[in-house]
């Protein structure tokens, strides 16, 4: 799977499905000793690793304020890929940061309607990154001040032995 080019694509879906009042997205990718985008290339399915980056994406959309910002990371480290998905909303409870990759943990915000988001999304990608050889992580982001500034999905999955 050429990581960076799905990236890149499910980044343009979002920009181009956001309301003009909704949270601007931003895509950060390594560049090659010769100026090349590092293709970011992993072994796996490419449908379902683009599931969970969609998940993870729609999630940050959700939480993150209008006037906020989800970047989306990738970069190598230590024969991985590396991702993260930062978003600008109010974090993950301290005591649920493993909880929510649970099988029907949900935790939405009270101004979306009931029975919208079944608690499988975290759990499906989980289970994918899993079957991939790779984690997934999340953690909160704090400013200097320690005080939460939102949360940051972090997935390591192999890279092709290629390249």
């Amino acid at each position: 799977v050429e990581l960076a080019r799905l990236l890149d694509a499910l980044v343009e879906v979002q920009r181009a499905g956001a309301e003009e009042t909704g949270p601007a997205f931003e895509l950060h990718l390594p560049h090659g000793p010769d100026g090349e985008r590092d293709p970011l290339i992993v072994p796996g399915l490419e449908a379902r690793v683009a599931q969970v980056f969609r998940n993870l994406i729609a999630n940050a959309a959700t939480f993150c304020p209008p006037d906020g910002t989800i970047a989306v990371t990738a970069r190598r480290a230590d024969g991985l890929v590396e991702v993260t998905v930062d978003d600008e909303g109010p974090g993950v409870p301290e005591d649920k940061l493993q909880a929510i990759f649970e099988r029907f943990y949900t935790d939405r915000p009270t101004a979306e309607k009931a029975g919208t988001h079944s608690g499988l999304g975290l759990a499906i990608c989980k289970q994918i990154v899993d079957g991939h050889g790779g984690t997934i992580a999340a953690d909160n982001r704090r400013d200097a001040d320690g005080t939460v500034t939102g949360a940051r999905f972090t997935v390591s999955l192999p890279k092709h032995e290629s390249v």
